[in-house]
């Protein structure tokens, strides 16, 4: 059985790449097909696999690829995957329109259906340039045609969060089987010396609402971090002096940052989320809008607190709450919380729906990984 696993770009290590990792250990004879790629900055794990670019790669798609968009329909279709019997694709962007085989089996593992021509066009249009607002608004309507269109070829979709399910259903007018993401537990540990700030994590973009959480904490007069690159100048500016902007970390200073933090502030809404769970893998709380993922990983009361309106004001009652009150969770039971998300929990589940998925299709091979 030939397989091929499709995912939409790789420039790092995320969280759709940690999924991608995960394929490559069910399936380690299978090819990397992606519209552009730096393995400079993938796991060896990821590197061991042939890995084939698109067109983009070639005009200058690794530093632009974000402005691609429109090219992207056409570079995604442009894969042979002719010789291929499974083809999985790991979507975020286009990556599901690949096309295949009539008789081979195509599922797809959405982390999210694409956000910027979706229910986030507004927050990347209100952030773009004007050539680009102007841009967006002449190829969104065909873009939405065509995403909804290339969902017909898939054969069985998985969801990664029941946010993102519904999302399916509500876009593509498809079911779902939600399988979250994996966390790697091993990395993250308590720690018993605590620092006396609160902690913002992640890539820097528009839906992570991170002016919020910079309101909030300069009203408030508490110390925030906030690790990640990304944020324009403006957003930068609005920092008072006890918020701080520490751009992108490594990743030993990361796990300390997790570790040492009061808890982690998420006032975004995001599809999963795998910040949060790292965090609390960390033993550290989570103080999250109640909305997406967050109220899948986020016990309320018991490994965090989740506020109900999306603005500084709500992000602040909620601190001054958990300073008050805490949580009933200690370190070791956030930590335990987590569990049920780790890796092993992921691969196991992962490995029993693909089994099913192609022996139902009568393929050759019934055991991924073996």
């Amino acid at each position: 059985m030939k397989t091929a696993i499709v995912h939409y770009w790789l420039v790092g290590m995320r969280g759709g790449e940690k999924v991608v990792e995960a394929l490559c250990e069910l399936f380690p004879d299978a090819d990397i097909f992606t519209l552009v790629a730096e393995p400079e900055n993938l796991s060896e794990k990821i590197r061991r696999h042939k890995i084939t670019t698109s067109f983009l790669q070639k005009i200058g798609g690794k530093k632009h690829y974000q402005k691609m968009l429109p090219l992207m329909p056409f570079a995604i279709e442009s894969f042979d995957l002719t010789k291929y019997d499974l083809v999985i694709s790991s979507e975020a962007g286009p990556a599901k329109a690949v096309v295949t085989r009539p008789d081979a089996l195509h599922i797809c593992y959405c982390h999210s259906p694409m956000r910027y021509i979706w229910d986030l066009e507004s927050q990347y249009r209100e952030s773009a340039g004007t050539l680009t607002r102007a841009f967006m608004s002449l190829t969104g309507p065909s873009l939405r045609q065509w995403d909804v269109t290339t969902a017909n070829r898939v054969d069985t979709f998985i969801a990664n969060s029941q946010y993102v399910a519904k999302r399916i259903q509500k876009t593509y007018r498809r079911d779902s089987t939600v399988i979250n993401p994996p966390v790697d537990l091993s990395r993250f540990a308590a720690s018993d010396d605590l620092d006396d700030a609160y902690l913002c994590a992640g890539q820097i973009t528009p839906y992570k609402k991170i002016e919020v959480a910079v309101e909030a904490f300069n009203k408030m007069g508490k110390r925030l971090d906030i690790i990640g690159s990304g944020g324009s100048n403006q957003l930068r500016k609005m920092a008072g002096p006890t918020v701080r902007f520490l751009g992108a970390v490594d990743d030993k200073e990361m796990e300390r940052k997790f570790a040492r933090c009061r808890a982690l502030v998420f006032p975004g809404v995001e599809d999963f989320g795998i910040v949060p769970l790292e965090v609390m893998a960390s033993g550290r709380p989570v103080i999250a809008f109640a909305r997406g993922g967050a109220t899948e990983t986020v016990v309320d009361g018991v490994t965090g607190l989740l506020f109900q309106e999306q603005t500084p004001e709500a992000l602040a009652a909620a601190v001054l709450k958990f300073e008050a009150e805490g949580v009933r969770g200690t370190p070791e039971d956030v930590r335990a919380h987590v569990a049920k998300f780790g890796r092993d929990v992921f691969l196991s589940k992962l490995r029993s729906f693909f089994d099913a998925e192609i022996e139902r299709a009568g393929l050759p091979r019934t055991a991924p990984g073996s």
